[in-house]
């Protein structure tokens, strides 16, 4: 109503609207307005985000990477949550952005408390949180080297073991829990054994060794397993064996102890007598048969000046491949290669004028394809020109 006031027409006639005559025999029939539809929405209302959304999550991470950012948190427990999904979604912004979410912790963790807090929060993304036990374990060695808070209660990786010890200590309980409480253990002993093979501890003459509580650990763990020889906890056993197996076969025997033999036979004992299903005695031989093989391990070659067919399985690996007539594929190493080669060489020799690549080597005034135009289009041309000097540019840097 302001609008028809402002315009000169009076509030009464909103409802019809005369408009001038556009000529002399014809005039346009009056335009019916209808009234305006108010809303009660307001532009100064609050953005709305679904139930679930962070907000935080979403500001800190437009650019794909965790720079210091962390103005925005107002809890040590939210940057750090939020950087370990971060790490979770995209596991290469590791290398990139881990010193800089170091740098950012040693400046707020500097409590007993906020240690403990950091240390529970990387624990549990990395045992209920699959596949991220490696990439847990990983930022476990990274801080436990590059955290400088170390107060009395200990360092960052003496509470990481002394949390880990917490489930260790109920191994038993947890292998003869329901399957809940044992998928949770079992994340715990793969996480455990991503530890052993990624926590670096510096020794008194500056040499890297592995945690050795962590080996004897993982040999405990093992015992519990195989003592309540259920589906799950023997997956889980092998599991941990092809992860750790040839590096705790190792450490054993440099101490002179044959502890992965007592393992296979406990292994040889459950397929005998274990009521577990058939798949999982079919995985227990898979991995007695891959330790029989040295965990798969391949030996160092005999060095090239004195390899042979003879003593060097890995001698015919780089030779070339050939064809027979049929397609059959041949190499040095195959019985026949002197006459099937020498097929190969008479099948060459019906197109003496050609090399493999099809480039014609005839003479002038040969029969074969003499009589083709081969001139480029002038387009065509001048784009292989540019094409062979870019070639020579790359070449030359």
């Amino acid at each position: 109503s302001e609008h028809l006031q402002k315009t000169g027409i009076p509030s009464g006639s909103q409802d019809k609207v005369s408009v001038l005559d556009s000529g002399p025999e014809m005039a346009e029939p009056k335009l019916a307005v209808d009234p305006v539809a108010t809303s009660n929405l307001s532009a100064k209302a609050p953005e709305f985000y679904p139930s679930g959304y962070n907000q935080n999550f979403n500001q800190n991470f437009t650019d794909s990477s965790f720079d210091d950012r962390c103005d925005g948190y107002l809890t040590l427990a939210e940057y750090v949550q939020d950087f370990l999904n971060h790490l979770t979604e995209q596991p290469g912004c590791f290398e990139t952005e881990i010193e800089q979410f170091a740098e950012t912790l040693n400046g707020w963790v500097i409590a007993d408390e906020a240690l403990q807090e950091l240390v529970e929060l990387i624990y549990q993304q990395a045992t209920s949180v699959p596949n991220f036990s490696y990439m847990g374990a990983r930022l476990c060695n990274y801080l436990s080297h590059h955290l400088t808070i170390s107060p009395q209660s200990g360092n960052f990786r003496q509470l990481l073991l002394q949390r880990c010890r917490t489930e260790y200590e109920n191994r038993d309980e947890a292998t003869k829990g329901d399957e809940t409480t044992r998928k949770q253990f079992h994340a715990f002993v793969l996480f455990l054994a991503e530890l052993y093979l990624n926590l670096e501890i510096k020794g008194t003459k500056g040499q890297v060794t592995r945690a050795e509580i962590l080996q004897e650990g993982l040999r405990e763990l093992l015992n519990a397993l195989f003592s309540n020889p259920v589906d799950s906890n023997l997956i889980c056993a092998v599991k941990l064996l092809k992860l750790t197996g040839s590096v705790l076969e190792d450490a054993w025997k440099e101490k002179g102890k044959n502890d992965m033999e007592e393992m296979i036979q406990r292994i040889e004992n459950v397929v005998l007598d274990a009521n577990c299903s058939r798949d999982v005695k079919h995985m227990l031989l898979k991995l007695v048969e891959l330790r029989s093989s040295n965990w798969g391990r391949v030996h160092g070659t005999t060095p090239h000046a004195e390899a042979t067919p003879e003593n060097d399985p890995n001698y015919f690996m780089n030779e070339p491949t050939f064809y027979t007539s049929d397609g059959v594929p041949f190499t040095a190493a195959d019985p026949d290669y002197q006459e099937k080669y020498q097929e190969l060489l008479e099948r060459e020799d019906l197109f003496p004028y050609y090399e493999e690549n099809g480039a014609d080597l005839s003479g002038p005034g040969e029969l074969y394809f003499d009589e083709i135009d081969d001139e480029m289009d002038p387009e065509i041309e001048e784009a292989y020109e540019k094409f062979c000097l870019e070639s020579e540019h790359k070449r030359k840097q």
